[in-house]
């Protein structure tokens, strides 16, 4: 048994590592819940004052944030869903003894170790193109018109994009759970009769459960910060039909040089229990015209939703 001293000793060695870890989170979040409260805009300087809640009444009534919100947990949900069940479905594939099994699996796996700014240029330029994509090749070749995907369908398009860099993910996750699934009870079941689906739903998938929980925690966290994708294939467009509110708090800190908006939008979507009937009314502000109301007006997005490379300064 440790004693008194040795504790101390163990405290006092891991300290510098647990407080270097806490300020690396603290001092941020710290930062951006005090930049929230402040009028902060870029092309103001010198301006800044105490605003109270002004700017997460700002954020909140945006007309994009809803539709953002929406998005984000569409978008969310759709990639679970597919990574989930076609993940147990690959690993039940390739956990059959085949002929090249290693080479499957690692053509499996490959995806995930896409860049996503690269995954979604390929899925944008190779794919989805209008024109010279390989799905626009094979509705040619039947006779059927072309889709824009990206531009008739772009949220839908996302989620597959990211849902194809995903979906490897859990299939080494939720193979690795089958590989140690006691064979001897999948040999007792088949001997007293069991169906396959029987056994799938009786003893694959409830000893898959655990896998399956990880899988959904692990990825909805890195899902709710999706934006690379989105950057490169539709820049939240049309209007905002493929924004989240990852990409809203970007337009707002990058686009529209408002920390102060985009930093209560960083706290929003950390915490999305807040709602607009919670926050008093926000005063009347010069800077209102900076604010990003009219974003997607001043710099419309095109059809096949991209927008200008060089927006510039949004008019006053």
């Amino acid at each position: 048994m440790a004693t008194a001293h040795q504790r101390t000793l163990a405290r006092f060695m891991v300290a510098p590592s647990v407080v270097l870890l806490l300020l690396w989170m603290i001092v941020p979040l710290a930062m951006t819940l005090w930049f929230s409260f402040q009028r902060y805009n870029l092309l103001m300087p010198g301006m800044e004052e105490f605003i109270g809640l002004s700017n997460y009444r700002y954020f909140l009534t945006d007309p994009g944030f809803w539709t953002a919100l929406t998005n984000t947990l569409l978008m969310v949900a759709g990639i679970l869903l597919i990574s989930v069940v076609g993940g147990v479905g690959l690993a039940m594939l390739i956990d059959q003894p085949i002929f090249g099994q290693g080479i499957v699996r690692l053509l499996v796996l490959a995806p995930f170790f896409v860049m996503p700014t690269v995954s979604a240029l390929i899925w944008k330029n190779m794919f989805m193109n209008p024109e010279n994509g390989l799905f626009a090749s094979l509705a040619r070749a039947v006779g059927a018109q072309p889709i824009d995907f990206l531009g008739q369908y772009p949220l839908l398009s996302i989620i597959v994009i990211v849902a194809w860099q995903w979906l490897p993910f859990a299939t080494l996750i939720l193979l690795t759970s089958l590989q140690s699934l006691d064979s001897e009870q999948v040999e007792a079941a088949e001997m007293d009769g069991a169906s396959a689906w029987a056994r799938f739903t009786h003893l694959t998938l409830p000893h898959m459960s655990r896998a399956i929980t990880v899988v959904i925690l692990i990825e909805t966290i890195f899902l709710l910060s999706v934006f690379a994708e989105i950057l490169v294939t539709t820049n939240g467009g049309p209007g905002y039909q493929s924004t989240n509110l990852t990409y809203l708090v970007y337009s707002q800190a990058l686009l529209q040089f408002d920390v102060g908006g985009a930093s209560a939008g960083g706290i929003v979507a950390v915490d999305p229990r807040q709602h607009r009937g919670a926050l008093p009314d926000a005063p009347d502000r010069q800077d209102a015209g900076l604010r990003g109301r009219t974003w997607h007006a001043a710099f419309p997005i095109r059809a096949n939703g991209s927008s200008p490379s060089s927006p510039g300064r949004r008019p006053c």
